[in-house]
């Protein structure tokens, strides 16, 4: 009799695992809060092309997420370059990734990262998915390959992510190619449940494709020169400014006369009574400007910058021949005394093009204050406020901060969701050269609000770069963990939301 409850309570036991274990249902009007991270094995044909581990599902079951996006390149399952021939063992693979995912509880989303006639990676492919029929047939006959394959698993356990990041692409032309493979996939199975990247490389909802009854993956990479700082595949990425989080987001450039419908003064009202310092850090010229500083109405301050060739006080000087204007490169930092009393100090630029100074500061009493600025074109500089506290942004929408992320990331696409569309952030993190701490206040801003969304997520990527294992990040103290090397912080805070 003991043996016949010992046998029930542990059956009962391993049911309740189960029952808990299991992926929530799901359907394209209303996604779960899925919380994973993308496995890159089958990225790409060329740097990334292993079978998937049963260790990483196993492992981010235990750590307590429930979802895993497949991001995969289709030449890694063709033979010799032809859509038409299939590879079978390639395929069986990817199987056991799908019977891993029931295995462990874990949503797995399969997604054509590279589909024939469409990539954001390098090379291009030959014909495109948006004009060539060709592309078309070859993608619908890999998907309904799928849909065969996989067909009865439930949309709790497997859903279909069609293409990555679609850009340079019309909403007419991408509703089109859409529907073609929706309608491929479901004459084999009907009831799947299929994924789709918003356009503009997941950045944009789709509005067009709503009655195609799919729902809509967006990302997380904003602002972009954080999440993708110093990425060696970005261009310019030599000239990335440090990222910091959060941020003001001010213009430190300050047009001159020539460019006379973005000429404006950089305002700085006063509070303090005390005689001050005003410090300047100049990074560029264009052609030539003046710089005039007045406390009040009074001009404490003025110098021009001339460019030209040759050396100079300049670190570099480079001539751009579609402006016909030397641009160039400084590292100076200019001063101004700025008077006792002074309820105003205003910057301008009086002769020429542009300037931008790239930091603004206050030395005054025993108080130092500085504040980094950006290369933002085509902006007016903003109005600031200063006092023993520091400075104070007047317009605070250029404060880029948790309440920003909402407006820029969450606010589009949830005019989405409320017209019945499922949404979730297909991807997001940060490259391993944006400082550590930088990065766990941002991404916790991210979280907090996908988590008031009802949105759920996948990092890029669980080992690697932007992973919590093994991403290389020179200012983190890694633990040891199972073979790797875990950023146990990160982990921390993602197991938080």
């Amino acid at each position: 009799m003991k043996k016949l409850i010992f046998i029930f309570i542990a059956t009962l036991s391993f049911f309740c695992i189960a029952q808990e274990k299991a992926p929530p249902e799901a359907s394209w009007d209303k996604l779960p809060r899925w919380r994973g991270f993308n496995l890159t094995d089958k990225l790409n044909l060329e740097w990334a092309n292993e079978a998937f581990k049963e260790d990483d599902f196993k492992l981010i079951s235990e750590l307590g997420f429930n979802f895993v996006r497949l991001p995969m390149d289709y030449r890694i399952w063709i033979v010799d370059d032809d859509w038409n021939k299939i590879n079978e063992k390639v395929l069986k693979e990817i199987d056991q990734a799908v019977e891993w995912g029931g295995k462990y509880g874990i949503h797995v989303c399969i997604n054509f990262h590279r589909a024939p006639g469409y990539t954001v990676a390098k090379p291009a492919e030959k014909y495109s998915l948006w004009e060539d029929d060709e592309a078309l047939d070859a993608c619908v006959r890999h998907w309904t390959m799928f849909a065969k394959r996989y067909k009865g698993i439930p949309n709790s356990r497997l859903s279909f992510n069609l293409f990555n990041e679609p850009s340079g692409v019309t909403d007419d032309e991408y509703f089109r190619v859409v529907k073609t493979v929706c309608d491929a996939i479901r004459k084999e199975d009907p009831e799947r449940l299929i994924i789709s990247d918003g356009l503009s490389a997941g950045s944009r909802p789709c509005f067009k494709i709503k009655e195609l009854k799919v729902a809509q993956s967006c990302r997380g990479y904003i602002p972009f020169g954080l999440s993708h700082y110093r990425a060696e595949w970005v261009g310019g990425y030599e000239k990335m400014a440090m990222p910091e989080w959060p941020k003001t987001n001010l213009t430190g450039i300050i047009f001159g006369p020539d460019k006379e419908e973005l000429q404006a003064p950089f305002v700085i009202s006063n509070t303090m009574p005390f005689k001050m310092k005003l410090r300047l850090k100049l990074e560029m010229v264009s052609d030539k400007s003046k710089l005039v500083v007045k406390a009040d109405d009074k001009i404490v301050f003025s110098r021009e910058f001339i460019c030209g060739p040759g050396k100079g006080e300049w670190k570099m000087a480079e001539y751009k021949p579609e402006y016909e204007k030397y641009q160039n490169t400084y590292d100076l930092e200019v001063n101004a005394d700025i008077p006792s009393g002074t309820k105003k100090i205003s910057l301008e630029n009086t002769i020429g093009d542009w300037m931008y100074f790239n930091e603004i500061g206050i030395l005054g009493g025993d108080m130092e204050f500085k504040i980094k600025l950006e290369h933002l074109w085509g902006r007016n500089p903003v109005r600031l406020d200063l006092s023993t506290s520091g400075f104070k942004l007047v317009n605070t929408e250029d404060v880029l901060d948790r309440k920003w992320l909402w407006t820029q990331t969450i606010e589009p696409w949830k005019k989405l969701e409320e017209e019945g569309v499922g949404i979730m952030v297909g991807e997001w993190g940060a490259y391993n050269r944006t400082p550590h701490a930088v990065v766990l206040r941002w991404m916790e801003d991210c979280l907090i609000n996908w988590k008031e969304a009802g949105w759920g997520w996948a990092l890029w990527n669980f080992r690697g770069t932007f992973g919590i294992l093994d991403s290389g990040r020179k200012d983190v103290k890694y633990e040891d963990f199972r073979g790797h090397k875990l950023d146990r912080k990160m982990l921390e805070l993602l197991q938080k939301y």
